[in-house]
């Protein structure tokens, strides 16, 4: 049954889901959720660098970085439920209505867009889930 009460501290992250408190399926944490990002970052910065030798085109390497992060979260997040930081830390993306389900387009659009215009990934309720994660009826869960 979906957490209805987002103010509520519970006894492990991903409680009010259903998910168990560890182990594969298990909300993933924070501080690993943000090192996904970091690589994520740092993958993007690296192609934003690398293109930037042979065009400036496409706009300087911070901007370029900034696109590039948004499509490789909406195409990873449709296609994989995961991106390359995610993947890499041994999680993914999990719908919490219907799991096992595909995250599918519409929630990954919405999910990246959320995180790289309005909500932060580092908003979160009570039980340690992402604000845009909320709106989308996601989790990041270990796989």
């Amino acid at each position: 049954m979906p957490d209805t009460h987002p103010r509520t501290v519970q006894p492990y992250p991903g409680e009010g889901l259903g998910l168990p408190a560890s182990g594969p399926g298990a909300q993933a944490s924070v501080a690993r959720r943000a090192g996904a990002v970091a690589i994520d970052w740092a993958l993007c910065w690296a192609i934003a660098g690398f293109t930037r030798l042979y065009t400036d085109a496409l706009g300087d390497t911070a901007t370029l970085t900034y696109f590039l992060w948004i499509g490789l979260g909406l195409i990873c997040g449709w296609l994989f439920a995961r991106t390359p930081g995610m993947m890499a830390l041994g999680m993914g993306v999990a719908r919490v209505d219907r799991p096992g389900e595909r995250v599918g387009l519409w929630r990954a659009a919405v999910r990246i867009a959320l995180t790289a215009f309005v909500l932060p990934a580092a908003m979160v309720d009570g039980g340690g889930r992402g604000m845009h994660d909320r709106a989308t009826g996601t989790t990041v869960i270990y796989s």
